[in-house]
């Protein structure tokens, strides 16, 4: 079975992917490659910082790569945090800190209207494919749930009415805004693979 690198350290986003492409497809992280480098993210998309990512682990360590970007767009804050939904509040920033800048942000606001966006670009033989998902819903005012990692205590999806942080990672695999994207990346892998991947 062909190993494809996913270019994150993110634990929480690696056993999500591993999930949702059920083990069909070997999948390691940075580390298990070897990579502690610092790779650059200065693109002013998601789709250039997925694109950035991917092309760094490519041409520098020859794998068959796919790298993600997700934004939290908040309708509100025009937008934001968008791009910088990682270091909404610093460079050095965690998700404690960024879900509370934007919780100040939002305050007084009655327009609580977000949705998550992720690009995946995915670097196949040296070619570029491209694959998009997005979820809709509401920013609430206080943290919920456990679960999870980044907004996803304060970000509740349409038709739901638990946050992302209170939901299984399950129920969560099936209908997130990286669910969508990485479900395309599987389809396309599996008929892309074929026989190799079943």
């Amino acid at each position: 079975m062909e190993t494809f690198v996913f270019v994150t350290n993110n634990q929480h986003k690696l056993e999500e992917a591993k999930a949702m492409l059920k083990n069909k497809i070997n999948i390691v992280g940075l580390s298990g490659i070897g990579c502690y480098d610092n790779i650059p993210e200065t693109g002013k998309t998601l789709k250039e910082n997925a694109l950035q990512k991917a092309h760094f682990i490519y041409d520098n360590y020859h794998y068959n790569c796919f790298a993600d970007d997700t934004g939290l767009e908040v309708e509100a804050l025009d937008g934001s945090p968008g791009v910088y939904s990682a270091r909404y509040a610093g460079e050095s920033s965690n998700s404690e800190a960024n879900i509370a800048k934007l919780l100040a942000n939002l305050e007084g606001k009655t327009n609580r209207k977000a949705r998550f966006r992720t690009v995946v670009a995915l670097l196949y033989n040296g070619n570029e494919f491209l694959f998009e998902g997005t979820v809709n819903g509401h920013i609430i005012s206080e943290r919920k749930g456990v679960n999870g990692f980044g907004y996803d205590p304060v970000f509740i999806p349409n038709g739901y009415n638990q946050t992302f942080a209170e939901q299984s990672a399950a129920v969560k695999n099936t209908i997130s805004h990286r669910a969508k994207a990485m479900a395309q990346l599987y389809e396309f892998l599996i008929k892309n693979k074929k026989p190799t991947i079943q």
